[in-house]
């Protein structure tokens, strides 16, 4: 069961990332050790909301670079299928989207839709230490937002308490 504050679940898998050699490479969560993730699930390639989220990361992907933060992508889609459909309709997409063909990382994270075999919409930011500091799970049909991804990662990295509404430059409350 995850757990907030704990370990994220750690994950060595096969990526899809224009840009690198031949397209593909290896990633681990170890290998960001020191940074902030935002590590967030889509349940399959070739769909109608993925891509708009998906769109909207890459949008934001150098303002989340900027607050030391990396984001990866994941579903049960292999990588051949990520390059086919990224090369073909996500080319502006820069961060490795992850092939998680056994379904591990999917259950690791609990978003998998055993029925389906395709991960539910999920969004896990976790801090420099590896531990996970926030998980949002959402139905299939509704779109996150990334600009609420990136004030909560704004929020957590302040260290403080952050009350409804917190935006940067907002005092934090007292401990």
């Amino acid at each position: 069961m995850l757990k907030l504050n704990q370990p994220a679940p750690d994950f060595n898998l096969s990526a899809y990332q224009k840009g690198v050699k031949d397209d593909y490479k290896e990633v681990s969560l170890a290998e960001y050790k020191g940074k902030w993730v935002i590590l967030f699930f889509y349940p399959r390639d070739f769909t109608f909301v993925c891509p708009t989220e998906i769109k909207g990361f890459a949008k934001m992907y150098d303002d989340f670079k900027k607050l030391d933060t990396e984001v990866l992508a994941a579903s049960t889609d292999s990588i051949y299928s990520h390059k086919a459909w990224f090369e073909r309709d996500l080319k502006e997409v820069g961060f490795p989207i992850l092939a998680d063909t056994s379904h591990n990382l999917s259950r690791d994270y609990e978003v998998l839709a055993e029925d389906s075999g395709e991960a539910e919409r999920g969004t896990f930011i976790i801090d420099p230490e590896g531990k996970l500091r926030y998980v949002v799970i959402s139905d299939g049909n509704v779109g996150r937002s990334v600009e609420e991804t990136m004030r909560v990662v704004k929020a957590l990295q302040t260290g403080g308490l952050c009350p409804v509404d917190w935006i940067p430059g907002d005092p934090n409350l007292k401990n």
